[in-house]
């Protein structure tokens, strides 16, 4: 019973009130719910090759959609959001337009889905793949 009530603690503590009007309740969403949103927004930019080091589009499709957030952290400050994502970029792709597409989309994405403010969205460049047929030789 102690331990239920310690993971009922742990899983609130990861919870982020949505400023929605209801007189029935409140309505919460996760961080890892975020961070799948986050992850998605970056996979729809042009050059993103994937969001963390070990998976790729064809990996990320084979896995399903909770994969999308192993490279993504999200934490709330005050009602305001920061994401930090980790990228993989296309080879031959600016590095900078990139970014700030994917900072943009992401920031949009979980805004118009949540209403919650995003304060930051941190980029970090993991690693570059090759395209397909190419080798590193």
């Amino acid at each position: 019973m102690a331990q239920e009530v310690k993971q009922t603690a742990k899983e609130e503590r990861k919870l982020i009130r949505i400023p929605v009007e209801s007189s029935i309740g409140k309505v919460g969403i996760t961080e890892e719910v975020l961070a799948v949103m986050a992850g998605i927004a970056a996979m729809e930019i042009e050059g993103v090759a994937s969001v963390n080091r070990t998976a790729t589009r064809q990996l990320i499709a084979k896995l399903g959609m909770k994969s999308l957030a192993d490279g993504v952290r999200v934490s709330e400050n005050n009602g305001a959001v920061s994401v930090r994502i980790n990228l993989n970029l296309d080879y031959g792709v600016s590095v900078g337009d990139v970014s700030g597409k994917v900072q943009e989309k992401v920031k949009a994405s979980i805004e118009n889905m949540t209403g919650l403010a995003v304060e930051t969205v941190d980029v970090s460049i993991a690693g570059v793949e090759l395209p397909a047929g190419k080798s590193k030789s």
